[in-house]
């Protein structure tokens, strides 16, 4: 018998960081830096244990939870609620959403221990852990939209964090807008469901989505389905930063490091990957859609990995590498994979994070430098972070028996067992991205952590996250304080470890059974890599032998040997592809073609309405136009309007003689006519 799950608990989840939130925002001057942070991480850290025990109740007795917390109002039949829909995917997503979540609360003890505004980032980043919240557990689309808009409110506070920096401003402004293009086809995405379904919930929803697939878009030949689920992932291109709604992501590494870590990793851009899997009874129904949504992922997850190679900012290297691997889920649900999406997504959590906050101890060893020309050799100047490095970076490039391995590993097997049109792209695409993971990874390895020792007499000026006013000059790196790699070693566990304990209850098990559909007559890649596991060890010993493990391991001896024994190789090969280099190092030109056309274009637009919209007709026409007409009315009234009583009599006077004359004129003409 399934174990109920207590609606108080649920509900202590989410509120636990909110209530953390308000005393470090509201209270933050009361009660001090400690009082800050001690109030946001015990919010988090009630959520995270709460969450643990969802989880366990979830995966060992079967429990289940989906009921209304509070309805809001109602609306013809529509009813607007709070509620939570708990299963598989929810509680793997909260407690994913809460541990991530308190390493990143624990690091910023730490990184940002001198900066004036420590109260409000403790704040923020406890808000932003809510709002994710608020989203995977819901169970309506409204309260889904208000914790997507939430996020997405949250990351332009915390990228644009320190405002007194024009880049921050201009990365979180370009967020903002960028999310805003995604959200429009979310909302209509939502619109379109409920407008044909009636409803904002999604079982009801989900229950009606046979009839939904009858239906076609009014004035075309499209099915209904197709247009809306291509909708809501046009919002899933804008969070989860889909080629060509990418351009944000690199940018909001104007936040402050701990940010990267939360927003990259188990946040925000999850959120998208989250949505599609949680919609899968919608996708399964139209083919064209997943087509698309498989293209667009395996676009971003080559094309973004190749803009790793030529950066040089420690944590830009890191951020494409998220784009990359955000195109690798998103292929996974392109190939209605979505279990296998979900499943690299949690992976990619834990070594994503480790690997943003080993590059913020980077930093701060650093001394705030963030380019990795100027590192070098840090291994024995920083052996935790150098170690925890190296197993996030075995992580992310898949090394049998580690996290990202079993992850990415069923990505390509899912891709290679589909039947969709777009899928020899798509393999071309996760296959070669593997070399190109590989020689990013293990080329910003190299650099800081092996080699020259750089940074005493630094070859390039460094940026910096933020400026101190002391003058150090020492610029020996030293290892971080504790509250900075506890974290790291905490998160480098499960990126060795969770992959093999988890790939056989997510992917073959029952763990995701109910909260995912998939139509495996129309779509069989899972149950075609379902026949051929045989168990984890199994799995990682046949690893070794194939293409994938070999285009790896070949991307790191390219890495070793341009890097650490021949560095004249790489820039030659610099030199000799001058005008590739050059669109790489200009993101392909996609900043300058939305700042000098798309954004030059809605600035155009935006003048005309104002000027021949706004300015000309509803002020100049409807506005000021009807005054001047009532004036000038007012006017001709003024002038029969005398008076003087004279005046009236005449015109008295004239009236009635002109009546007489119109009421005579007929007999008038007919007796002079004979």
């Amino acid at each position: 018998m399934a174990v109920e799950l207590s609606s108080s608990t649920l509900l202590a989840v989410p509120l636990a960081p909110l209530a953390g939130a308000i005393i470090a925002g509201f209270l933050g001057r009361y009660v001090g830096r400690r009082g800050s942070h001690f109030f946001t991480i015990l919010g988090v850290l009630i959520s995270f244990i709460l969450s643990a025990m969802v989880l366990k109740s979830v995966a060992l007795d079967g429990a289940r939870f989906n009921q209304t917390i509070y309805e809001w109002m109602v609306i013809g039949g529509l009813k607007m609620e709070v509620g939570f829909m708990v299963d598989g995917l929810t509680a793997m997503m909260m407690c994913v959403v809460t541990f991530v979540s308190l390493m990143v609360h624990l690091y910023t003890i730490g990184y940002m221990e001198d900066d004036p505004g420590y109260q409000r980032f403790f704040s923020y980043i406890s808000l932003f852990t809510f709002s994710m919240l608020m989203l995977v557990m819901s169970n309506n689309f409204l309260q889904l939209f208000f914790g997507w808009e939430a996020v997405g409110l949250v990351s332009y506070l915390l990228i644009g964090f320190w405002f007194k920096k024009p880049t921050a401003i201009f990365a979180n402004l370009k967020a903002f807008l960028v999310n805003r293009v995604g959200d429009f086809g979310f909302i209509l995405g939502i619109g379109l469901i409920v407008a044909y379904a009636g409803t904002l919930n999604y079982i009801e929803a989900f229950a009606k989505a046979d009839e939904l697939a009858q239906l076609r878009f009014p004035g075309t030949d499209w099915l209904l389905i197709t247009v809306a689920c291509i909708c809501l992932f046009i919002g899933a291109m804008g969070k989860s930063a889909q080629f060509p709604l990418h351009v944000w992501l690199p940018d909001s590494m104007e936040g402050p490091t701990p940010i990267s870590a939360l927003i990259h990793a188990a946040t925000m851009v999850t959120a998208g990957i989250f949505m599609v899997a949680r919609m899968s009874p919608l996708f399964e129904l139209s083919d064209t859609a997943l087509n698309f949504v498989l293209v667009i992922g395996a676009i971003t997850a080559l094309f973004m990995g190749f803009l790793g190679i030529v950066q040089d900012d420690i944590k830009r290297v890191v951020a494409y590498s998220t784009l990359s691997q955000l195109g690798y889920m998103t292929v996974a649900l392109g190939v209605s994979a979505y279990s296998v999406a979900v499943f690299h997504l949690m992976t990619h959590a834990f070594f994503k994070a480790l690997l943003f906050l080993a590059a913020g101890s980077v930093i701060i060893g650093m001394h705030h430098d963030q380019d990795i020309r100027n590192m070098g050799g840090l291994r024995k100047y920083m052996p935790i972070t150098w170690i925890t490095s190296l197993l996030g970076s075995l992580a992310l490039i898949g090394t049998p028996l580690f996290a990202g391995f079993y992850s990415k590993d069923s990505i390509i097997m899912a891709v290679q067992a589909s039947d969709l049109p777009g899928t020899p792209f798509a393999i071309f695409a996760v296959v070669a991205g593997v070399f190109v993971t590989a020689f990013y990874s293990f080329r910003m390895y190299f650099l800081v952590f092996h080699g020259q020792e750089r940074f005493r007499h630094k070859p390039i000026s460094g940026e910096h996250d933020h400026h101190h006013d002391d003058h150090d000059e020492d610029h020996t790196p030293r290892e971080s304080p504790w509250v900075v790699t506890a974290p790291l070693v905490l998160l480098a566990v499960p990126s060795v470890l969770i992959g093999y304990m988890t790939i056989e209850p997510m992917l073959f098990g029952e763990f995701l059974k109910d909260a995912i559909l998939v139509n495996e007559a129309q779509h069989p890649a899972m149950a075609r890599i379902t026949a051929e596991y045989h168990g984890a060890v199994a799995m990682a010993v046949h690893g070794l032998k194939t293409l994938p493990f070999w285009l790896a391991v070949m991307g790191v001896a390219a890495a070793w040997w341009f890097y650490l024994k021949q560095p004249s190789i790489p820039a030659a090969i610099s030199r000799a592809l001058s005008p590739l280099v050059k669109v790489l190092e200009n993101k392909y030109y996609m900043d300058a073609f939305n700042e000098r056309v798309l954004a030059a274009g809605s600035r155009v637009l935006g003048t005309g309405l104002w000027k021949g919209g706004d300015t000309a007709v509803i002020d100049g026409l409807i506005v000021n136009g009807s005054a001047r007409a009532v004036g000038t009315l007012a006017g001709l009234s003024r002038l029969v309007q005398t008076g003087h009583l004279y005046w009236y009599a005449l015109v008295m006077l004239l009236g009635v003689f002109g009546f007489m004359t119109w009421r005579l004129w007929p007999h008038l003409t007919g007796l002079f006519g004979h």
